[in-house]
C-alpha cells in the first residue's frame, strides 16, 4: 500500500496531478478541495489511498489525512466507489460531508451529482455511528447542523453581517431552541448582534 508520496509537482489540474519521486512521476487523483490546497511551491507531500482493481491501480491523493479518512469511509458504504466518493469531495467541503452524515441530513448529501435518495439513506445509515463516534461529536451538535440554521446564516450574511460572527450567535440560539424556526433564529440573531 502507498501511504504517502512526497515529491516534486510535475503537472497540477483540477482532477490530477504528477509527482515525480526519485523519477518516476506518479500520477494521482485528487478532489477539488485538495486541489484548493495544493500549494504552488514545487515539492508537494499528499496522503494517498491506493485502488486495486482488475483492470487498474488507481491512486487518490488528499492534502489531509482527515479527508482520506472521510474518503475511505465513504467507499466502504455499498453503492459509492471512488468516483463518487472524490465527486462528494469535490462538491462540498469534508466538514459538511461529516456534519450532514451526523445530523442525518439526506438533503445535503443528496444534493451531490449521482447520489439518490436511497444512496445518500445508506451512507447515513452505515456511517453515522461511526462519524459520531470518530469526530467525537455530541447530539448538541449534530442537531444544530440543519436546514434552518443554515438558512438564518444566508440571511445574516446577505443583509452583512460577518459569517464567522453569525455563526457563535446562531449556534447559541440553536443549542438553547434545537427547534426553533429559521424566523425566529434570525429575529433573535439580530438582537444579538
Amino acid at each position: 500500500m502507498i501511504a504517502q508520496l512526497q515529491g516534486r509537482l510535475v503537472e497540477k489540474n483540477p482532477t490530477e496531478v504528477v509527482i515525480d519521486c526519485g523519477g518516476v512521476g506518479y500520477q494521482v487523483n485528487i478532489s477539488l478541495h485538495t486541489f484548493s490546497l495544493i500549494p504552488n511551491s514545487e515539492n508537494i507531500k499528499l496522503y494517498t489511498h491506493l485502488q486495486i482493481k482488475e483492470d487498474a491501480h488507481t491512486l487518490y491523493g488528499f492534502v489531509e489525512k482527515s479527508e482520506r479518512e472521510i474518503f475511505r469511509m465513504l467507499i466502504s458504504v455499498s453503492g459509492i466507489g471512488a468516483g463518487i466518493a472524490r465527486t462528494m469531495l469535490s462538491s462540498i467541503e469534508p466538514k459538511q460531508i461529516i456534519n450532514a452524515i451526523a445530523s442525518g441530513d439526506v438533503g445535503i448529501i443528496q444534493s451531490i451529482k449521482g447520489i439518490g435518495n436511497k444512496t445518500a439513506q445508506r451512507v447515513i445509515l452505515d456511517l453515522k455511528e461511526k462519524v459520531v463516534k470518530l469526530y467525537n461529536i455530541d447530539e448538541v451538535f449534530a442537531v444544530q447542523n440543519n436546514r434552518n440554521r443554515d438558512e438564518a446564516l444566508s440571511a445574516l450574511e446577505v443583509l452583512g453581517f460577518v459569517r464567522k460572527a453569525s455563526e457563535k450567535v446562531v449556534d447559541r440560539i440553536v443549542k438553547e431552541d434545537p427547534e426553533a424556526t429559521a424566523e425566529t433564529i434570525i429575529k433573535k440573531a439580530l438582537k444579538s448582534l
